[in-house]
Formats: C-alpha cells, structure tokens, sequence
C-alpha cells in the first residue's frame, strides 16, 4: 500500500469511518428498550462524579446522616453551577473494580438516603437550589439496610425533597432504579439523558417475579416502559438531554456539555418562584403522574 500506484490509505479510512458512522446512526436509531439498558450500564458512561467534577466547582463534600455512618454511595455537598452556590447531590456507582466496591455498585443504604435528606433540608435552609444526578440500580436490598430502616429512610427523602423551599433539578445519567432513584430525583425539573433508563425495577428483577425466569428481561425492558421517548410520553420526565452518536461513554465532553446546558436552562425557568408556588407545583407533579399513568 505504501507504493505509488497502491491504494490511497486516507481516503480509505475515510470511506470506511463515513460507513462506520451510518451503520452507528442507524444502530443507535434502533435501540430496544433492552438494549437502551444495556447502554445505559455502560461502564464507561460519565457517572455522578464525573459531573460534580466538571461541573460544579469550589466543591465541597458533606459526610454522614448524623445517626450512623456515611455511606458513600451517595455523594453530596456545595459547590458553585455556573458561579451559582448550590447543594449537590449523586449517586456514584465507581468506575473500577476499587471504586465499585467502595461506593457499592451506586447502592445506597438507610444512611445514604439520610445524608441525602439532611442535604436537602440545609440547602432549604440556606436557600440553595439543589442538583442531583441519579445512577443507580436501586436501594441496597441487605438484610442490614432492612434492619436500619431502607424503606423509611427513602420515604423520608423523597419527603423532604418534595416539601424543600428551593428549586431542585435532578439529571437521570445512566440507571433509575427504583425507590433508590426517586429518593434523589422528586424534583421540580426532571432531566434524562437520551440513553439513559428510569423504571420501578429492574427488568431482571421484574421478570423473575413475573416469569421467575431473569433470561425474560428483554420483554420485561418493553414492558416496563423505561427509555427516555416512553417517560416523556408519558410525563413522568421533563426533558430529554441528547447525548452524542454512540452513546454518552464515546464522547463524555459533549456529554456533559449538554447537560451543563440542560441544567442552566432547567434553573432559570425556576428562578424567582417563591417556596409556596414551589411546593404546590412539585406537589401537582407528581399528583398528576398518577392520573396520567393510572388513566
């Protein structure tokens, strides 16, 4: 190839990446529910982290529930959006082996979710919006976080996130699972990524209960009406953030670019909104996610 008369070795990777985009295109245009899932645990999609890292700056971490311990599956603390002094709030599932364990594959426990309401009721108090950014497959299911009170410790945070005096803008960045998603994203803006999936349980979980067979995940993926276009539909989310052809784990600066973007937009609709009006919007929210999904 390397002869005069041998073949043009740029045009022919150019040739063949156009081939490789269209094929990706209409790969990615295609996506099952499933397969949405499947993208959505994607190793490496940006997580929680990686978001507060980037977009939050002067960052400082807030530890413990002031009960039991701190659980570092949930991450939180205050920091500046775009110049702007906010409570952040993720849950980080790890990025290697080390971290996974160490955040518990982004499953929380009751301390978790208490470290989250106690953020949530500071930043009240000091009138901080308040930004979370959700991955997780659900709450830790241990018999100990049952013994330490797993489901009142949700129920709590989502309380207190729905009675919260500010603006609260939650990001679906990889998985919403369960009550362990809702804990952090009972917000007055719901943001998802386009990849990214929010449901009740898992498919897995969904089809060992109904089929007591885990290899029906798939149906159950369509079933259970997780993907972003299914949630917008049916306005349980307020927004779909586009993420790059591929996939947010192929170009996680484009990614968080959009987000960024997302954020700043979802805040300034929310600015200058006393509490009461707050309060009483979120409230019809979610009231109204009943109607529509029950009707």
């Amino acid at each position: 190839m390397s002869e005069p008369d041998g073949i043009n070795i740029a045009d022919e990777v150019a040739r063949l990446t156009t081939v490789a985009d269209r094929q990706l295109r209409t790969t990615y245009a295609r996506l099952t529910p499933w397969q949405k899932t499947l993208v959505a645990r994607h190793p490496d999609r940006p997580k929680a982290k990686d978001y507060i890292d980037t977009l939050i700056t002067e960052f400082t971490p807030l530890a413990g529930d002031r009960a039991f311990a701190d659980d570092a599956a949930v991450l939180g603390g205050l920091g500046r959006f775009q110049g702007r002094p906010v409570m952040v709030l993720g849950t980080e599932k790890g990025s290697d082996t080390d971290s996974r364990v160490k955040h518990n594959f982004g499953m929380a426990r009751p301390e978790g979710y208490r470290k989250a309401r106690r953020l949530v009721e500071l930043a009240g108090r000091f009138g901080l919006p308040v930004l979370s950014f959700v991955d997780t497959s659900g709450a830790f299911p241990g018999i100990d976080a049952e013994a330490r009170g797993q489901a009142e410790a949700i129920a709590r945070s989502i309380e207190a996130c729905l009675e919260a005096p500010v603006p609260i803008v939650a990001t679906i960045i990889g998985e919403g699972g369960s009550g362990g998603a809702i804990a952090l994203a009972a917000g007055d803006r719901i943001l998802m990524l386009e990849h990214a999936v929010y449901s009740v349980i898992s498919p897995e979980g969904c089809a060992t209960i109904l089929w007591r067979d885990a290899a029906q995940a798939s149906v159950a993926a369509e079933a259970l009406r997780l993907t972003a276009e299914d949630l917008l539909r049916l306005r349980l989310i307020d927004q779909i953030v586009p993420e790059p052809l591929g996939g947010a784990q192929r170009d996680k600066t484009a990614t968080l670019q959009s987000v960024t973007q997302a954020i700043q937009e979802a805040l300034g609709s929310l600015e200058g909104v006393d509490a009461a009006t707050l309060r009483n919007r979120r409230r019809e929210k979610f009231l109204a996610m009943g109607r529509e999904t029950i009707g």
